[in-house]
């Protein structure tokens, strides 16, 4: 047996010409990795349209998930694969994206999607009103049918409770009968009965939101003098410093739950290097919380409105509004209305991008937002730089939570004195609480800042439901604290509860009643925050979850419990983990009874961060930073 000779370096080399290496590459060579298959692709390119000479934006990428798993039910990984090469980045790329979204359903090989899947909200004001029994009856009512039913984090319809969505249909006060009907209707996106969601203004606060059931259209608004204001500051006619001016009297705070001057925002942002960019948080995740879709589904030009000035005065090219996945309707409502604004523009429009989240709560963290806004999965960014300076795409961005641009122009026309001159107990301001939980009469409620619960309940709520007395409530959602019935009479406002352990957030308040215990409620917020922890860091990935496990234990572990809120709260990249360990603390705190334990862990810090970690140092650079 012979063996030819193997070639010397230098014969290697000299052997290895161009035209070689060619013939080498046409014999041998082959791409790796799965490719796509010419019916898949031509399935993707039939959604998101052929390859523009320009390329597909990178930044679409959630949204052309969005487009397969509406037409599709779920996302094939041979779509997957497709798209890959159609946007010219790594499959692994698209993959970590799609598996990321809750609301993304990625499929393997032949399987199928269910012919229709049911989603049962079974965050806490849902389990208050009967989820889990609701969770328990529906699959008898589908038996034999291709029907998937699973429960789900907050869908943002708490004043409803229970709520099961149907497609992208939500079912009010779902009863299994009801979401049985539901099911066999015409798969469409079906804006919900806006007159369902109770709304309650004072006598003394004039509305702003219409009383009639629909929102206010185009025409209507216009009639009544609406984007006047904008069109003035745009044509030259108002001074933008004298508006910027007049924010920053009127003490607006932001209004997603950090509580920072709207105006001293505005100013830092607009003091940054152009282009500057505005992001808008419409993503409303936090438990309790469904005030922005309550104004959104009643008035959304008085907030577009808000978007002008804003973009306006701070000078930012373009605006992108993230609107959370789960608002189907308002999302076919604020389409509509922004194709009428820009048909008929009252003045120079920015260009306006509606973005669709995908079912995250982070990405109500400002930065975890503008991640997915540039289409990749939504994980908090390190700080500094802070977004002011470096934010969508790089560039200086005003982000801003719904409500608080919607606030815009009534503070602007009528004076700061008008939006600061309203208030309780000291304080100074309006709040629109989402009120949810054991009160008669849940929904929006438009109250003077300081309000206490006890007032709230008595004089908007038309008192505890039937068979209830008031035993805790939570002031801000899920990771906002749990205080029990004897701290009823604390102003509810910004930094007037961060001495007793808790903060008003969002002011997402949730009522618990006599037969209700507070661990039951910190247990399940405690399972919505590991479910929706993103991740990145493992004080918060495992904290979270392991924290959920101990808290079913009839006796709580209080000094295993203490090292993990400790933890959590120290090490935890955003407010997500930084603020799980508040309804641990509260328990203990105030409720030590229920866990097995006669004295309480210790008092909860002074100085709790947001669950978003948008506090007044993280979101925005210090003053006269560059």
């Amino acid at each position: 047996m012979s063996f030819a000779a193997k070639p010397s370096f230098p014969q290697a080399v000299a052997l290895a010409t161009p035209d070689a290496l060619r013939a080498g590459l046409r014999r041998n060579s082959r791409l790796k990795g799965r490719q796509p298959d010419a019916a898949s692709t031509a399935e993707v390119r039939a959604l998101i349209g052929e390859y523009p000479p320009e390329g597909h934006r990178r930044d679409l990428l959630i949204e052309y998930l969005h487009l397969l798993n509406d037409a599709w039910r779920c996302l094939h990984d041979r779509h997957l694969v497709a798209l890959a090469r159609e946007m010219r980045i790594p499959m692994a790329e698209v993959y970590e994206v799609a598996s990321f979204y809750h609301h993304f359903d990625v499929v393997r090989g032949e399987r199928e999607a269910p012919g229709l899947t049911v989603r049962v909200c079974d965050s806490l004001s849902c389990q208050l009103a009967g989820a889990q029994e609701l969770l328990a009856r529906l699959p008898g009512f589908f038996s034999g049918q291709d029907v998937r039913v699973v429960p789900v984090p907050c869908v943002g319809r708490c004043e409803q409770a229970p709520v099961a969505v149907v497609r992208q249909t939500p079912v009010p006060h779902a009863t299994p009968e009801a979401v049985v009907l539901a099911s066999n209707r015409p798969l469409a996106l079906i804006a919900p009965a806006l007159a369902a969601t109770p709304f309650v203004a004072s006598d003394w606060a004039e509305r702003s939101l219409p009383d009639h059931a629909g929102p206010t259209g185009y025409a209507s608004y216009r009639a009544q003098g609406g984007y006047a204001l904008a069109a003035a500051l745009v044509n030259g006619e108002r001074d933008a410093e004298a508006v910027l001016a007049a924010m920053e009297g009127s003490g607006l705070r932001g209004l997603g739950g950090a509580g920072f001057p709207a105006g001293r925002k505005w100013r830092i942002v607009r003091e940054q290097p152009a282009p500057r960019f505005m992001a808008v948080n419409i993503d409303e995740g936090e438990p309790g919380t469904f005030k922005d879709r309550t104004y959104l589904e009643r008035d959304p030009h008085r907030f577009l409105e808000g978007v002008l000035i804003a973009a306006q005065v701070v000078g930012t090219e373009a605006v992108y509004l993230y609107l959370r996945d789960e608002y189907h309707g308002c999302r076919a409502l604020l389409q509509a209305e922004l194709a009428k604004l820009r048909a008929d523009p009252p003045c120079h429009l920015p260009h306006i991008e509606l973005r669709r989240g995908a079912g995250a709560y982070v990405c109500g963290e400002e930065s975890a937002m503008i991640e997915s806004i540039e289409g990749k999965r939504g994980m908090p960014r390190l700080r500094p730089p802070y977004i002011a300076e470096r934010g969508l795409f790089g560039r200086p961005t005003l982000e801003h939570n719904f409500e608080t641009l919607y606030w815009v122009r009534d503070i602007v026309e009528r004076g700061p004195e008008w939006f600061a001159g309203f208030g309780r107990h000291g304080r100074h301001g309006l709040r629109s609480f989402s009120v949810s939980g054991r009160v008669r009469q849940p929904g929006v409620k438009l109250a003077p800042a300081g309000i206490t619960l006890r007032e709230l309940i008595a004089e908007y709520c038309g008192g505890m439901q039937d068979g209830h007395e008031l035993y805790a409530y939570l002031p801000g959602g899920a990771s906002g604290g749990i205080l029990p019935a004897r701290l009823a009479d604390l102003p509810l406002d910004f930094d007037t509860l961060q001495p007793h352990g808790c903060f008003i957030g969002s002011a997402a308040v949730i009522v618990l009643g006599h037969h209700d215990r507070a661990r039951d409620a910190a247990l399940n917020v405690m399972r919505f925050l590991a479910h929706e922890s993103c991740g990145q860091c493992t004080p918060c990935r495992v904290g979270t979850d392991k924290a959920a496990s101990l808290m079913q234990a009839p006796a709580w572990d209080a000094e295993l419990l203490d090292d993990l809120a400790q933890v959590m709260a120290d090490a935890s990249i955003c407010g997500l983990g930084q603020a799980a360990p508040n309804p641990i603390r509260c328990v203990y705190q105030y409720f030590a009874h229920e866990v097995g334990q006669g004295q309480p862990m210790g008092a909860p810090p002074g100085d709790l961060p947001h669950p978003h970690g948008r506090s007044l140092t993280e979101t925005l650079p210090p003053e006269g930073a560059a």
